[in-house]
């Protein structure tokens, strides 16, 4: 029960660490400020997350954590890679255009210290471009793709899925994407990327 206590104040936190975020930037955001719309201790944050920096890099890690435990699964499977990318698509692109992923992106921005966009890369990006990374080298293995760098790949493909989409969600330029529109972009993506690094038949 204790257990399940913490994780339940944990989110609570961390929603509030979202709302001070959105309402002061990541430079105007303190522990403290956080602590107070949490109604929590200043010293359970510290306890808990360390740093405002360790706080922010959890919340980036449980954003992504969906995407990342997806991949790991998948790869542990012998499904095909164009059918896991498939399968993927739709979740990578609502986790980078949903609403605490558009929070963070545009305190990241106005963050000159770098500090946030930083954590943003680690503990997002770098995470999961490497198991990007085996999903496509899976592909080349099975002959369903043809390239020389996997990097440049996962490059290529995450810019069929994502395109401007998160930085027009960022700018307030577009309303939050529908499972619908989620799901025939990721689509679109595979199909693109094996017309573009597909085998052709004449080879």
């Amino acid at each position: 029960m204790r257990k399940e206590k913490r994780s339940l104040r944990q989110k609570q936190i961390e929603a509030a660490a979202y709302e001070v975020l959105e309402a002061k930037g990541y430079g105007g955001t303190s522990m403290l400020g956080i602590a107070k719309q949490a109604r929590a201790s200043n010293e359970t944050l510290y306890n808990w997350y360390g740093d405002k920096q360790g706080l922010f890099q959890t919340l980036v890690t449980r954003n992504a954590e969906e995407v990342k435990q997806h991949l790991e699964t998948e790869l542990q499977t012998d499904n095909d890679a164009l059918s896991i990318l498939g399968t993927l698509g739709p979740k990578l692109l609502t986790l980078l255009v949903g609403d605490r992923a558009v929070a963070l992106n545009r305190a990241a921005a106005a963050d000159s210290s770098g500090e946030l966009g930083a954590t943003l890369s680690k503990a997002g990006r770098e995470a999961v471009f490497p198991l990007l990374e085996q999903v496509l080298i899976r592909a080349r293995k099975e002959g369903q793709l043809d390239f020389e760098h996997a990097g440049e790949a996962v490059g290529l493909y995450l810019d069929l899925l994502i395109g401007d989409q998160q930085i027009r969600r960022v700018i307030g330029r577009q309303p939050t994407p529908s499972p619908a529109f989620c799901q025939h972009r990721a689509e679109r993506a595979v199909d693109h990327l094996r017309q573009l690094l597909g085998h052709s038949d004449h080879s």
